[in-house]
């Protein structure tokens, strides 16, 4: 493999990106990500991590499916109502999109999850298949950044390229590359941490533990990966705005 900022990685670079309309494409799927809602060189805020979470609303449509899932299994032990009811939730977000002329994109994505889950459970009779869905979810997004970093092209180098003109230096220069190293390497403990605590508990059955364990590692260690990134990433691709 070649050294990083090397005359072939460059060549497989531009090969990447010489289509405009596979480098539109790819850089609209950056935007997308979670990075892509981080801001290089700016400074954080409590306000723009919160739009790049997708605002109040967004954290609500994220959260409350898999409380009411905890809630009324803890309270019923019945399998039915409990993955039944985060099912209807996620339809009540559409309806409310709807409603109110939002975007439904996201909502539909979360209706989707929720219900393949859900179906999952109802299949197999068992509640704790309800987060089989979520584990390979997060050991796919595992895999793909810990290839990344094996191939010398850390996720998060690659999306702040896309978004940010200033980045398409990241590989030569070692402080960008060490930003992007670390801050994907960041993220691959996010999901890893995610699977080791996690899947003990779904082999062990312990499903209301399970449960919460889901919600404690979902948005708030996401939020704080994400703001440690934003910390990261502004450290060294903040420079290029002053000089």
């Amino acid at each position: 493999m070649s050294s990083v900022g090397g005359p072939s990685s460059e060549s497989e670079d531009d090969q990447v990106t010489a289509d405009p309309t596979v480098r539109e494409a790819l850089a609209a799927a950056a935007r997308r990500s979670a990075v892509g809602h981080v801001a290089p060189g700016e400074a954080p805020t409590s306000g723009a991590l919160l739009e790049a979470m997708g605002g109040v609303r967004g954290l609500v449509e994220s959260i409350l499916p898999g409380l009411a899932f905890l809630v009324i299994f803890t309270i019923t032990q019945e399998l039915v109502a409990s993955v039944v009811a985060p099912v209807v939730v996620a339809l009540g977000f559409v309806a409310v999109r709807l409603a109110t002329r939002t975007p439904v994109s996201s909502a539909l994505v979360g209706v989707v999850g929720v219900a393949l889950s859900a179906g999952l459970a109802l299949f197999t009779g068992r509640a704790e298949d309800n987060f089989l869905l979520g584990f390979v979810i997060n050991a796919v997004f595992l895999v793909a950044i810990v290839v990344s970093v094996i191939a010398r092209r850390p996720l998060v180098g690659l999306i702040a390229a896309l978004l940010v003109p200033t980045a398409a230096d990241w590989r030569e220069d070692k402080a960008k590359f060490r930003v992007a190293l670390i801050a994907t390497v960041l993220w691959a403990g996010l999901f890893s941490v995610r699977l080791g605590i996690e899947l003990p508990l779904y082999f062990a059955e312990a499903t209301q533990a399970l449960a919460t364990m889901k919600l404690l590692l979902g948005v708030p260690l996401y939020a704080g990966v994400l703001w440690v990134t934003w910390l990261l990433m502004r450290t060294a691709y903040g420079r290029t705005t002053t000089e």
